[in-house]
């Protein structure tokens, strides 16, 4: 019993110790053919040769392939170094293989570019897709940068509207391992703006809006539109002119909520809807201006607040009186000294409380301005616009303020200017970034108007002279009745300083078929301007003129024969020569040059004829226009009054002289139709005194805004009276007054106006006229 106990302890002892011995056999057996492995797959090569390459040095490849003679080298690694001479984008082919102990790398070079060229394109010209390719002619063509360059050009297609352009790079080979680049374009049709929505917005109509909007709906002539075109980045300018609109109407919660554009496959177009929240309006309450400096007294700077109490809240009117309390403190040598506003919102009446506090801030001074980018422009130029200079007290505010005057050039497509420490922390560097952009023009236009008929015009125009700052012009104008031919010079900054100097000549003649007189004037009129407040202006000028007034070559022969001149034109004919001193004030109080809503301009003009010449008289002019909108800018009336006055020393006023009343500026008679008239010849005569009141309400019609149409009705009252001559004409001075209708359309081609009077009150040898059309077209 006890024996078999034993025995069989050792049987179990044994089958252990096998079990142990086999498991140390195969472990051993498995190492050692893990070792004969790794022995056989790595590698150590006593050099690595480079066969196939012309152009690039060895050395690059083999760096380029991280592998190095004397390295031991697993299969692992010789497929990565393939893989990094690949990825360089260098060679068409790369075979990297070990023969004997040495590493070949054998690669197969990309050809040199012998051309580039483009094909397919024709609304994008060759020269400017080629400015932007990065593949040059005579260097290695890459794969990787044509594909660069060919989704580049598809871009600048894309900036005009045409998405479904696309753009395929191709390679011609030529000997001696070189290709033809060629850029296979197809331009495809442009993708327009279908439909515009405007969701949110109760106060003002989608009519109203739209024309706030840079991207316009495609409506009629859509063929020649531009603004229809779907441009990506015009989004974000419609978001910034919506917000400028309504904050300038006193809508400061307005915001554009978001913009979405959807593509429209089968109508190839877009629809676009902007979804905006309007807000409340708010107006200005109570404003205050105080000083937490001792040594200044804010009653100095209380007649320089212009905001009135109750007035629509208009951020602008609080930075210009910032801006004038800047500008005090610093003639009174208190330096460092800025205005901060702040602003107490009061939701029950809808009030902004402003609340301007003086305070002396850090000190800190412009150490240099730095300006880069201005290729063309000179720096002076630029540098005129700051009215800080190097060892200044820096303002911020006078920075922001020369900014929007360099921008305000039109010379530079983007404008940054940045501060940073200088030298010290208590200077500061003004970086001043520019990206220039063309300021020359060329144009050909057709203009058409009742009074002269078909005519042409054309124009050059260069506003950046030489990068001086200076405007260069000259234009020629000519229709079948006369012709002008102009040159202009402005220079905007003369002595370095805020005058405005300009010179013009011209000459030009006026052969009218149904007078008895052709005029040919050449003149030359230096002039000099300044402002002498915020919005007015003063121009001084001088004009020396030469005028000849002629018998009309038509008189007596043809259907338009208008008989013999008047009694009182018989002394006018000859030539004469007239030096002329004047000076204009004009003020601008609108709240937009292109479209005014609201506000006036005004100007007068005085003329002093006889310190050289032949003619001695007085003229004055004077011209004032107001502008109202009603219903949310639905209706826009306008009311403009303008008259004229002529004392002359000589016997009496040449027919050039005196004023004339008709077409344009008295709606419903004809050019010269209004005033003194020899009835006997049946030629006006005009006058030395006159005046116009010309009053108009535009509205719109109903027809979609894309279409560009709306209508006016206006009423349109003047006389003209004061002729130098005993003759028994009537001279008294009568009223004349018409209504009527007016029909605008703004076109791509230029504005259309068309005009249906109906003269109520005229006198019987008045020339009537109940439709009149202008347009004037640039190309």
């Amino acid at each position: 019993m006890a024996f078999k106990t034993v025995n069989e302890a050792t049987k179990s002892t044994f089958k252990s110790l096998t079990f142990v011995i086999a498991v140390g056999f195969a472990s051993l057996t498995l190492t050692s053919e893990f070792n004969m492995a790794h022995a056989q797959a790595t590698a150590v090569y006593s050099r690595i040769d480079v066969a196939g390459n012309a152009r690039i040095a060895s050395d690059t490849i083999r760096s380029i392939a991280g592998i190095a003679s004397g390295d031991r080298v697993t299969p692992g690694q010789v497929n990565a170094a393939t893989q990094n001479l690949n990825k360089s984008g260098l060679f068409e082919s790369v075979d990297v293989r070990p023969e004997g102990g040495r590493l070949v790398i054998e690669v197969v070079e990309h050809p040199t570019i012998n051309l580039i060229r483009v094909e397919g394109n024709k609304k994008i010209k060759d020269d400017v897709l080629l400015e932007l390719l990065q593949s040059k002619s005579r260097r290695a063509f890459s794969p990787i940068l044509a594909e660069a360059d060919a989704k580049t050009i598809a871009e600048a297609y894309s900036v005009t509207g045409r998405l479904a352009a696309t753009v395929s790079p191709k390679i011609i080979r030529r000997s001696d391992n070189r290709v033809d680049l060629v850029f296979e374009v197809k331009e495809g049709k442009i993708t327009e703006i279908g439909r515009i929505t405007i969701i949110g917005n109760r106060i003002f109509s989608d009519r109203r809006l739209k024309r706030v909007l840079a991207t316009k709906q495609a409506g009629l002539l859509k063929s020649v539109v531009k603004g229809d075109t779907y441009i990506e980045d015009r989004l974000a300018v419609d978001k910034q002119q919506l917000r400028q609109f309504y904050l300038k109407r006193g809508y400061i919660d307005f915001q554009v909520q978001s913009t979405t554009a959807e593509f429209a496959k089968q109508r190839n177009s877009f629809q676009v809807t902007y979804t905006i929240q309007e807000g409340q309006p708010f107006e200005f309450g109570e404003v205050t201006i105080i000083s937490l400096e001792s040594d200044i007294d804010a009653e100095e700077y209380q007649k320089l607040n212009s905001i009135k109490s109750g007035s629509t809240y208009i951020a602008t009117q609080i930075d210009s009186v910032l801006e004038r309390i800047d500008h005090q403190a610093a003639l009174a040598g208190k330096n460092f000294v800025h205005a901060t506003p702040r602003i107490t919102r009061n939701n029950a009446d809808r009030t902004l409380d402003i609340e301007i506090s003086i305070v002396r801030g850090q000190r800190r001074f412009v150490e240099r301005i730095d300006i880069e980018g201005n290729s063309t422009t000179l720096d002076r130029v630029i540098r005129g616009k700051f009215d800080t200079v190097e060892g200044d007290p820096f303002n911020q505010r006078e920075v922001r303020q020369a900014t929007n005057r360099v921008r305000k050039t039109g010379f530079f497509k983007s404008v940054d200017v940045q501060t940073r420490e200088g030298s010290s922390p208590e200077q500061v560097i003004l970086d001043v970034n520019l990206e220039e952009q063309s300021t020359g023009t060329l144009g050909f236009g057709i203009t058409a108007s009742t009074d002269s008929g078909l005519g042409v015009a054309i124009n050059i125009q260069e506003r950046n002279f030489l990068g001086r700052g200076q405007s260069v012009g000259a234009s020629i104008n000519a229709s079948s009745e006369d012709s002008l031919a102009r040159f202009n010079f402005v220079e905007p900054a003369f002595l370095g300083r805020d005058l405005r100097f300009g010179l013009n000549m011209g000459f030009g003649t006026v052969e009218l078929s149904d007078t008895p007189y052709d005029t040919a004037t050449a003149n030359f009129s230096p002039s000099i301007s300044f402002p002498i407040s915020k919005h007015g202006r003063l121009r001084l000028f001088a004009n020396f003129s030469s005028d000849n007034i002629k018998e009309n070559s038509d008189t007596g022969t043809g259907n338009d024969d208008p008989g013999e001149a008047s009694i009182v034109m018989q002394n006018d004919f000859g030539k004469t020569s007239t030096g002329i001193l004047g000076a204009s004030y004009s003020i601008d109080k609108r709240n937009s040059i292109i479209e005014p809503t609201s506000g006036y301009n005004f100007s007068v003009t005085q003329q002093f004829a006889g310190f050289t010449g032949d003619r001695t008289y007085s003229r004055t002019t004077m011209n004032a226009k107001y502008f109202k909108a009603l219903f949310n800018e639905e209706v826009i009336l306008t009311a403009e009054v303008e008259g004229g006055i002529i004392i002359s020393s000589d016997p009496a006023t040449l027919i050039t002289e005196r004023f004339m009343l008709g077409g344009a500026s008295l709606r419903g008679f004809e050019q010269q139709g209004v005033g003194p008239r020899d009835t006997t010849v049946d030629q006006s005569l005009g006058g030395n005194q006159y005046y116009a009141i010309r009053t108009e309400a535009s509205f719109p019609i109903g027809l979609p805004e894309e279409y560009g149409i709306h209508a006016g009705i206006f009423l349109d009252i003047g006389s003209l009276w004061g002729l130098d001559f005993n003759g028994g004409f009537d001279d008294t001075g009568s009223v004349r007054a018409s209504v009527g209708l007016t029909l605008y359309w703004e076109t791509p081609i230029g504005p259309l106006r068309f005009d249906f009077a109906s003269p109520f009150k005229k006198e019987d040898y008045d020339d009537t006229e109940t439709f009149r059309f202008s347009v004037a077209t640039r190309f």
